[in-house]
């Protein structure tokens, strides 16, 4: 290799060596086109301290000192579990509990610059956010358990309240690191084997006395079903009795009141007879004085006359004898007896005169055209 050639390498070598040393240099006073993604916060230095924070976009920066650091704003998801803890009446229970971490978020900025410093690493790591978020729900998770009975953390809807407990003590706690802590769960509570022996022995026994009880309450319905059975029997057939009194009243009722129209009826076509014969006795009484009157009307010359009469017997003989002789015609026969005789008469026939006996001697009648 020559001087000439000798001088060139040495030359790029340098010049390499140069530019590693200023891009060294420049690296640590700038830096261009770092994006923030939307699921990030951007923390950009200069000189050392926290200049701006941040939202989603494209940054670059030439200063002194300059740089960018991203905060994830994702939800970091833990799980813990704590095999044995000791409730208040000293009974051992496994809890597991579930939830979601949240690191502060543009909104927050305030809250990111005020607790960078101390909490630098949870901000950038997961697995540092983590650690610390299960060191928090194990004391909130003791905490919780502590303070309430086996059968508060176990038995039913004390799960939900379990469960609060966790969430507001564990929340409370990552407040103090400017972390969020949502849908906390409480997924599995382990019982150990000899508690879970206990519990079985206790439902069962419980089991037992319910079912005991059961029968005693089944038995007791059925009682109480039977005599309300036959009471209903007894109600059903003193309500049909009841009825059939019922019925026969109204039945009664109404053959009284027929009986009373009938008597009703009676005695206005009695009122009605009654006013009917008072009618006829009336008109028949005027008729009958109507009668009179007209017979007195037409017997009033013969009353007269008979006056006349009574008061003169010889006008009344005179009359008399005036009446025979206008009574008597040309052919008539006249036979004298004696006063105080009866005459017997012998009607003729064949051969057969007529007679008349007068008592004395027999007259024998003369044949037509004879004397009389």
């Amino acid at each position: 290799m020559n001087t000439r050639q000798f001088k060139w390498v040495g030359t790029a070598v340098a010049i390499f060596i140069g530019g590693a040393i200023l891009l060294a240099l420049f690296s640590q006073h700038a830096y261009f086109l770092e994006r923030v993604d939307q699921q990030e916060v951007g923390v950009r230095f200069r000189r050392g301290s926290i200049f701006e924070i941040v939202g989603p976009g494209v940054y670059s920066d030439v200063a002194l000192y300059a740089s960018i650091k991203r905060v994830s704003t994702e939800a970091v998801s833990f799980s813990v579990e704590d095999p044995e803890v000791i409730t208040l009446d000293r009974q051992r229970v496994g809890l597991k509990v579930s939830g979601d971490a949240f690191r502060p978020g543009i909104e927050k900025a305030d809250l990111l610059r005020q607790l960078w410093s101390s909490y630098e690493t949870i901000y950038l790591s997961d697995d540092a956010l983590r650690a610390r978020v299960t060191d928090l729900a194990l004391q909130a998770m003791k905490s919780c358990v502590g303070d309430r009975t086996f059968d508060e953390n176990v038995i039913g809807t004390s799960r939900d309240a379990l469960r609060s407990c966790v969430d507001d003590r564990l929340s409370a706690l990552a407040t103090n690191l400017g972390l969020e802590i949502k849908n906390v769960a409480v997924p599995n509570i382990i019982i150990s084997p000899e508690v879970q022996a206990s519990l079985d022995a206790i439902t069962k026994s419980r089991l037992d006395t319910e079912l005991a009880q059961q029968d005693a309450i089944k038995a007791k319905e059925q009682a109480a079903a039977d005599q309300a059975r036959e009471e209903g029997a007894v109600r059903v057939q003193l309500a049909r009795q009841q009825e059939e009194v019922r019925q026969k009243t109204v039945l009664a009722e109404l053959e009284r009141q027929q009986l009373e129209a009938q008597r009703a009826v009676i005695e206005a076509e009695k009122a009605n007879a009654l006013l009917a014969a008072q009618k006829d006795l009336e008109i028949n009484r005027v008729q009958a004085e109507a009668a009179l009157a007209a017979a007195r009307a037409a017997l009033a010359q013969e009353l007269v006359l008979a006056e006349v009469y009574a008061s003169s017997p010889t006008y009344a003989y005179l009359k008399a004898l005036l009446t025979n002789a206008q009574a008597l015609s040309e052919t008539d026969k006249i036979i004298f007896t004696q006063e105080g005789t009866t005459p017997t008469i012998v009607v003729p026939g064949p051969g057969i005169l007529p007679t008349v006996d007068t008592g004395a001697q027999g007259v024998v009648v003369p044949a037509e055209g004879g004397e009389r």
